[in-house]
């Protein structure tokens, strides 16, 4: 038992089932809580980015809670690596605890910390299995999913389907009057930022509120979660990026239930510990493509053909519809993130890592490894991605999955007057058309910037010229 711990949170904010803050309360007769303000992210964002706003919602909540029991949250600003070791200092602490994170700055961050303070141990949080848990007959690490899956739901079934709950009482928080704390001090200010006011609020109760609506809608997930137009998702990533809601949480809401719905949503969920898991395993793909091959790709694309794409300005609706939506919100539906990958990679012909840049910029769910892992599964450069020649037809995709164009209408309304059945491809409208739509083609609302067809053919030719 040690007499003063400090349990150090980052992509966990919350006060419940939280692994390491659970094992601090057990060992240490007071606990002390403390988030430290990245100085190494923070400088990569913008001023008035909106995950600054979350984080700061998420850190509020936690606040008040700790405010009831007579504490308060350790704010602090810089180089965790440095402000860690003197916190831990000041407040006269015996051990650290903290979640792992299996980033490559993170494991190399952390690494830095535990070798300056004796007593530090992590714990295994944001992931149901460590990376090393789930391997082949060999003894290998997975590099394709389906089977990944098969096992991590076999090797869950085996465990018998228990999920842990760890729990939090707060009988032991350290109690301490805190003259900086995130309701009294301008931290905003301090680190640089204004908060900007986003569609998501961030913090557990509100994770919690959207996952007890998710519930009801779990068993039409696998149909629904296709039409960005419809609620059919459960809008939780950024809660569970930023740790409101925990992982275990997500995972007994859908493995009680034997829809089909429910086992897609599980398949998601995997899907995301894969991508943590490769991550971890191979963190060259933070830099580079999985297939080695896939970096000797000559882009045909022209910088102007991106910056149509990052601000919705292509001529191809629902391919702008989307980056509208994700300039404006944060947020981008998952069936709408494909349509624009593949659009940028296989139609523009953009190098992938210019989209994950930008995706990694403006996503309030933004995760290195799901990003990554997203991108290069859809430039076909990933571990088990989509065959090359797979190419989204983004006027098949747009009538197909909002057939009538009410998300495009909403984040394209000078598209408005055009029928359902002409909005997908307003440029073939004539003018007499236009004129009644009030928008005219290449005035109010541009011409594609690329022929799809035509540069389909380019895209093969770019990725055989690599293959061969």
């Amino acid at each position: 038992m040690y007499k003063k711990g400090l349990c150090w949170i980052r992509r966990d904010i919350r006060l419940y089932d939280h692994h390491a803050l659970s094992a601090a309360l057990k060992n240490c007769q007071e606990v002390y809580i403390a988030f430290v303000f990245d100085e190494h992210i923070l400088k990569k964002l913008p001023e008035d980015d909106q995950r600054v706003t979350f984080i700061y919602d998420s850190l509020m909540e936690v606040e008040s809670l700790l405010n009831e029991k007579g504490s308060s949250v350790i704010i602090a600003h810089g180089d965790p690596i440095k402000e860690i070791p003197r916190i831990f200092q000041e407040f006269n602490c015996d051990a650290l605890f903290f979640n792992k994170d299996f980033e490559p700055y993170a494991l190399k961050r952390d690494k830095e910390v535990k070798s300056k303070i004796p007593n530090a141990f992590d714990y295994l949080d944001h992931v149901l299995f460590e990376p090393d848990a789930i391997l082949n007959g060999k003894n290998e690490v997975y590099k394709v999913f389906t089977p990944y899956k098969n096992k991590w739901l076999t090797y869950f079934s085996q465990q018998e389907k228990q999920v842990p709950n760890y729990q939090c009482p707060l009988k032991n928080i350290a109690q301490w009057k805190n003259k900086q704390s995130i309701k009294k001090f301008d931290w905003a200010r301090e680190i640089g930022f204004s908060l900007t006011p986003s569609e998501l609020k961030g913090g557990t109760s509100e994770a919690k509120k959207k996952l007890k609506n998710f519930e009801k809608k779990i068993p039409n997930y696998a149909k629904d979660r296709d039409y960005p137009i419809i609620e059919g998702t459960s809008n939780l990533s950024a809660y569970i990026r930023h740790g409101n809601i925990s992982i275990r949480t997500m995972i007994k809401a859908c493995s009680h239930q034997n829809s089909s719905g429910a086992q897609t949503w599980l398949s998601e969920l995997i899907w995301r510990e894969f991508y943590q898991m490769i991550l971890f395993h191979f963190p060259h793909i933070e830099k580079k493509s999985f297939k080695p091959e896939y970096d000797n790709i000559k882009w045909r694309g022209e910088k102007k053909h991106l910056k149509a794409w990052k601000e919705g300005k292509t001529g191809f609706p629902l391919v702008d519809a989307a980056m509208r939506c994700l300039n404006q919100t944060g947020q981008m539906h998952n069936r709408l993130r494909m349509i624009v990958a593949s659009f940028l990679c296989k139609t523009l012909l953009i190098n992938w890592q210019e989209g994950e840049k930008y995706f990694a910029l403006k996503l309030l769910d933004f995760d290195l490894a799901a990003n990554n892992g997203g991108w290069q599964w859809s430039s076909s450069s990933g571990c088990d991605a989509q065959p090359y020649f797979r190419i989204f037809n983004p006027y098949s995709q747009s009538e197909k999955f909002d057939k009538n164009a009410e998300f495009i209408k909403k984040f394209c309304p000078e598209l408005a007057g055009f029928s359902a059945k002409q909005i997908h491809a307003p440029h073939e409208a004539d003018m007499l058309i236009q004129h009644e739509a009030k928008c005219l083609i290449g005035q109010d609302y541009p011409f594609p910037v690329v022929d799809y067809k035509k540069n389909r053919e380019l895209a093969l030719i770019m990725y055989q010229e690599v293959k061969s």
